[in-house]
């Protein structure tokens, strides 16, 4: 198993407004997907869809402005039975997001390209929450199709 790991500081005094944008379907629709819909509760699914396709996440773990955790529900085979994690904590003016999408069986070229898209939509956050507009799909970083 291999997972994609990411840090990333965001400019907030505290970890409010980041775990509002990953906990509400408005926020997650600022920084990931336009089209973002479901229940952001705990054993809740939240789905999301791109123009090639999409991912059902089911709401595992909320810890306020700690940790949230998502197990993969339906998505594309190379994501089904990953789990996606997020944990933040303060550090000074930043605060620290440590992201982690694991359980890829393999390291699979389209991991490579998943790893690249979670880095561009951490910087969305990041810039949803400082600035009050992120990036998210279908205004995004293009890179390529899936596969």
């Amino acid at each position: 198993m291999v997972d994609i790991l990411h840090r990333v500081g965001v400019k907030t005094p505290t970890p409010e407004k980041v775990y509002e944008a990953l906990t509400t379907v408005e926020g997650l629709a600022g920084w990931w997907t336009d089209d973002t819909k479901g229940s952001a509760d705990v054993g809740g699914v939240l789905e999301f869809r791109f123009p090639p396709g999409g991912f059902d996440m089911e709401v595992v773990e909320l810890r306020p402005s700690e940790r949230v955790a998502w197990r993969v529900a339906d998505g594309p085979e190379e994501w089904l039975g990953t789990t996606i994690d997020w944990d933040l904590r303060q550090d000074g003016d930043y605060t620290i997001v440590l992201f982690a999408h694991r359980g890829w069986r393999e390291p699979v070229e389209f991991m490579h390209h998943c790893s690249t898209k979670w880095g561009s939509y951490l910087m969305s956050l990041k810039s949803l929450v400082e600035t009050g507009e992120g990036a998210p799909s279908p205004r995004d970083v293009q890179i390529s199709d899936w596969h």
